[in-house]
């Protein structure tokens, strides 16, 4: 099982494995405090791509199509195929840093893997 969670939300045993999926270090947040397993900043959109976005839910649907294009890449492969293994294992949270919980890269990437898990 998938879920995403804000990293500004208190930590829990029930997250499982702690994934953080953003390119950037989430403000204001010690590591202790964020408790994640690893940080997969390379899954994080692009700086290019982060910047067109700027979090206006008008450039959702854009944004949204060319984070699942940069999931895509070759380079990406490996990071993906990893998060599927610990989602087999057990509960993964895909922690982010954003503030609305509808339009983060963390939606499109949980989607990105359920896909991913009922392909293989």
């Amino acid at each position: 099982m998938i879920a995403i969670k804000r990293a500004y939300d208190p930590p829990s045993r029930a997250d499982g494995t702690r994934i953080l999926v953003d390119r950037i270090w989430p403000r204001g947040l010690k590591k202790q405090e964020l408790q994640i397993d690893q940080w997969m900043r390379d899954l994080g959109p692009s700086d290019e791509l982060r910047k067109f976005f700027g979090h206006e839910p008008s450039r959702w649907d854009e944004f949204r199509s060319r984070y699942r294009q940069e999931l895509k890449r070759p380079e990406k492969a490996k990071l993906l195929r990893e998060l599927v293994r610990v989602a087999r294992l057990g509960r993964l949270t895909l922690v982010y840093g954003a503030k609305d919980e509808v339009h983060n890269q963390a939606v499109v990437l949980k989607e990105f893997l359920e896909e991913m898990l009922t392909r293989e």
